[in-house]
């Protein structure tokens, strides 16, 4: 038997495209994603189909994906990136670093990356996980070598 899904765009789809497009909160993003997947629209379709192809944290995609393949779309699943998720992300940590008295903390460090670029930090997050403030310290003490 299958699943029953809404043919018509839902009456606040303009803000649900803003919320599944915004860059620098993934949640949103995901929480979009997962309202959009109970309506089977082209323009939804298409929107999902767009997060799962372009969309920097993977979780994102996935969902996005479970929903296209619940529609009954022949799709790929998305592939994890293993390397930068956002093209020049070594160089982006170098200016934010530089950015900072010497002796500044990791602290510091993280919360001036959070506001000089919340898109990548955001991005990260997502993408990390619990392993996301390691992460992120283990790149703030290679810059200082």
């Amino acid at each position: 038997m299958s699943k029953k899904f809404e043919t018509e765009l839902p009456e606040d789809y303009a803000e649900l495209k803003k919320e599944a497009n915004y860059t620098s909160s993934w949640r949103d993003r995901l929480s979009a994603v997962n309202e959009l997947s109970t309506c089977k629209h082209p323009k939804v379709i298409d929107l999902l189909k767009n997060r799962m192809e372009n969309d920097t944290v993977y979780k994102v995609q996935e969902a996005a994906y479970k929903a296209l393949i619940a529609f009954g779309e022949n799709i790929e699943p998305p592939k994890v990136q293993k390397f930068d998720i956002i093209k020049g992300t070594d160089k982006i940590l170098i200016r934010v670093k530089k950015s900072l008295p010497a002796d500044h903390t990791f602290e510091d460090f993280a919360g001036k990356l959070e506001r000089m670029r919340l898109d990548v930090y955001d991005a990260y997050e997502g993408h990390k996980g619990k392993e996301f403030k390691t992460w992120l310290e283990q790149k703030w003490t290679s810059l200082n070598k």
